[in-house]
């Protein structure tokens, strides 16, 4: 409710599809496209139950903002092969416990001209290694309204975020080819949706 009034305010309707697609006592891993800065506070509230997203740790230090970035999120430092071991032990805990984990597979935002990057693994492993179903998102326009190359900058814009149909995955899985999969169907939907996203 309080993102609706926010994002209202500074003249950024948020548009949401595809919740139906979260089918009720379902545990979800959540995959989104990332373009900007917006992307994790719009996900995080509008994704439909808990969740968590996997986050970079140098942002829990980040005055009061990194302790509530903290309490919805698995941390991790990249740059730690013990830490990455962790939090994807950390994440097969969140999805035991019912909670859906958000994920951005390209790791960083998308600064090409192309709807995505090439996209990590950990996302399709974990899918792998618990048989959790994968819901692509894709959200739109944040980078028009929080661009990559500007500091202290919002743009009023009309958003959306889009959620598309569970992609079931059995356990033990080949990751790369779900990597692929997933890829695709988040790509052709981007194109397909890019010029009237809402």
């Amino acid at each position: 409710m309080w993102m609706n009034i926010f994002l209202t305010g500074i003249g950024c309707p948020l548009k949401v599809k595809g919740k139906e697609n979260f089918k009720k006592g379902e545990t979800y891993i959540v995959v989104c496209n990332h373009k900007s800065l917006m992307d994790v506070p719009i996900s995080t509230p509008y994704i439909p139950g808990p969740n968590k997203t996997i986050a970079k740790k140098e942002f829990a230090k980040v005055p009061l903002f990194g302790l509530i970035y903290k309490r919805g999120s698995v941390l991790v430092d990249r740059n730690s092969d013990e830490s990455r071991r962790k939090s994807f032990e950390d994440m097969k805990a969140v999805l035991q416990q019912g909670v859906h984990m958000c994920i951005y597979p390209e790791g960083t935002r998308n600064k090409t001209g192309n709807p995505l990057k090439s996209f990590y693994d950990g996302a399709f492993k974990l899918a792998s290694a618990t048989g959790t179903a994968i819901v692509p998102a894709l959200i739109f326009n944040t980078e028009k309204v929080l661009p990559n190359n500007k500091k202290f900058f919002v743009w009023p814009h009309r958003l959306s975020i889009h959620f598309l149909p569970p992609i079931p995955v059995t356990r033990n899985q080949d990751a790369a080819s779900l990597r692929e999969q997933v890829f695709k169907v988040m790509w052709d939907y981007y194109e397909e949706h890019k010029n009237g996203s809402r």
